[in-house]
């Protein structure tokens, strides 16, 4: 049980920061759109990473560095972009979303876009395969197993949380300044992350 509580532990700590994968799940639970279908990705993605990480994948990935560093290009390129699109919506006339103004995105584009962002972040196998895996080395199989499994049900956990929990802004959300101050900070955010991103791989990944 205690092994169990520490990747409960660590895997919250890992997770519960403003990135890409988290705006994104925020806005689309905010909007009620996809919410679950969303939730139940990031989890799964989670989780199959964790359990890799725990299986030695880390080690594999630690050998071939430039894996790393072609998916932080591509993720800096695509975080970019999306940041991007938030600055385009908050300053754009036609284009500041609320619940029942806007496109509305269909579930084809909402699964495409949190694959790219949850398997385009270099972030994601950082944490997932390399630091979590890297900590539940310390333990022998099964024993292994459990400290994975407690971060894969914190990573459950968020995305389920933060999806669902968003509805609840949603009368917050009713005016278009709101979206406006939101789309801006999360623009704000995405392109501090491309910058990491970018310099991350500069320096080798």
């Amino acid at each position: 049980m205690n092994v169990y509580l520490e990747g409960l532990g660590l895997g919250f700590s890992l997770i519960a920061a403003i990135g890409a994968q988290n705006a994104f799940v925020l806005r689309q639970g905010i909007k009620k759109e996809h919410a679950f279908a969303i939730a139940a990705i990031c989890s799964i993605i989670d989780a199959a990473l964790i359990l890799a990480g725990a299986a030695g994948l880390g080690s594999i990935i630690a050998s071939v560095p430039i894996l790393l560093k072609v998916v932080t290009f591509f993720g800096a390129t695509f975080v970019g972009w999306y940041g991007l699109q938030a600055f385009i919506r908050a300053f754009g006339s036609n284009s500041i979303m609320t619940e029942n103004d806007g496109r509305k995105i269909p579930l084809k584009e909402a699964v495409t876009t949190i694959l790219m962002l949850s398997l385009l972040n270099p972030h994601v196998y950082l944490d997932t395969v390399l630091l979590l895996g890297g900590v539940s080395s310390r333990y022998p199989m099964p024993t292994r197993l459990l400290f994975a499994a407690g971060a894969s049900t914190a990573s459950i956990s968020w995305f389920f949380g933060l999806s669902f929990g968003a509805g609840f802004l949603a009368p917050l959300f009713s005016k278009k300044i709101t979206w406006k101050i939101f789309d801006i900070a999360i623009g704000l955010i995405m392109a501090a992350i491309a910058y990491q991103l970018v310099l991350f791989g500069l320096r080798g990944a």
